[in-house]
């Protein structure tokens, strides 16, 4: 057998009709660090459509350990990720539209890039885009499937609009330990997993299974050797400003999002989230410790490191001294602080 998707059409929930459905399909990535480079080279694999990848990013050599699309020759040139994606992936499958774009997740940046998508697959470090994702999902009625690990943590769930709870709805059972790959680490079969599951929810949705998709919010710990499915059906709210009868889909809105300002004359930039965050100092101090020199007292935390200082005060504000650069600022704070 010649078809290089013969073994994927084998398997009978897709079948050779599914294949073709795959082939008539464009997906959506946001963010090609781990998850977004396992996810990208499954779907460009199994033959999908068309393929399109956002992220603001380039390769570093800390990338390498688990981000499966980069080399070393990427991250000694300091190649924009999706750049480095798009290069791989043409290796793998010529048979597959790629677009690619070094952008920042926001709303003006991602409501182009939604016409003719089937899924979104959020791969992003942080809850700020995943809430963006989420009303853009509601808004014009796109399913999409959140995922996210650190450490040897890893959780995944489907969205699909107007059957599922969306992600606001569920803010109330969704773990935030506060905790980033910066801080704590992050081990590739964490990645592996979540994006397995990820994957194997868009090819549901792509050809048309969708009653085999899961139901439940699951998360796991693969070196703890445990496994969680929390039951979230009943969890659909009605008055959900994201998904509910009369939806306003808040994280849309300049008030709901996190605000990044250069500080004059004092060469740092200030960044607010869109609602207070009261840190505990001490732990944020012990989660930081191998990042910098901390010093700290009863209002704030300070983070010294090589290149510059974080300043992280009690009711969230932080403040990055040593540069002047906002979307480098926003990369440092996703990191640290998810």
């Amino acid at each position: 057998m010649h078809n290089r998707y013969s073994r994927q059409q084998l398997f009978s929930p897709i079948g050779e009709i599914g294949q073709n459905a795959l082939k008539q399909k464009h997906v959506l990535i946001v963010g090609v660090g781990a998850l977004g480079s396992a996810s990208a080279e499954a779907l460009v694999r199994a033959g999908i459509g068309k393929l399109t990848l956002i992220d603001r990013d380039y390769v570093e050599w800390s990338n390498l350990q688990r981000q499966q699309l980069y080399t070393e020759q990427d991250a000694q040139e300091k190649i924009p990720k999706v750049i480095a994606a798009k290069n791989r992936l043409q290796r793998i499958n010529t048979e597959v539209e790629l677009n690619v774009e070094i952008l920042d997740a926001c709303t003006e940046s991602l409501v182009p890039l939604l016409e003719n998508v089937d899924i979104i697959i959020d791969a992003t470090d942080n809850f700020d885009t995943r809430f963006l994702i989420n009303d853009l999902a509601q808004k014009f009625q796109i399913p999409w499937v959140y995922g996210s690990c650190v450490g040897s943590y890893g959780a995944t769930y489907t969205v699909m609009p107007g059957t599922t709870p969306c992600l606001h709805c569920l803010l109330k059972v969704m773990p935030n330990t506060g905790m980033t790959c910066d801080t704590v680490g992050i081990i590739s079969p964490t990645v592996q997993i979540v994006a397995a599951y990820q994957v194997s929810e868009v090819f549901k949705i792509l050809v048309g299974d969708q009653k085999a998709l899961r139901k439940s919010y699951l998360t796991f710990d693969v070196w703890q050797n445990q496994h969680y499915e929390i039951n979230v059906e009943k969890m659909r709210q009605d008055d959900c400003p994201s998904c509910g009868k009369n939806a306003t889909y808040p994280y849309l809105s300049y008030e709901n999002q996190t605000k990044l300002e250069i500080l004059c004359g004092r060469d740092a930039v200030q960044i607010r989230p869109s609602k207070p965050i009261h840190y505990n100092l001490e732990q944020l101090a012990n989660q930081l410790s191998h990042y910098g020199e901390i010093q700290r007292n009863p209002y704030l935390v300070s983070c010294q490191t090589s290149d510059y200082r974080i300043v992280i005060f009690q009711d969230g504000r932080v403040v990055i001294h040593g540069l002047q650069n906002i979307q480098e600022a926003k990369s440092i704070y996703y990191r640290l602080f998810g």
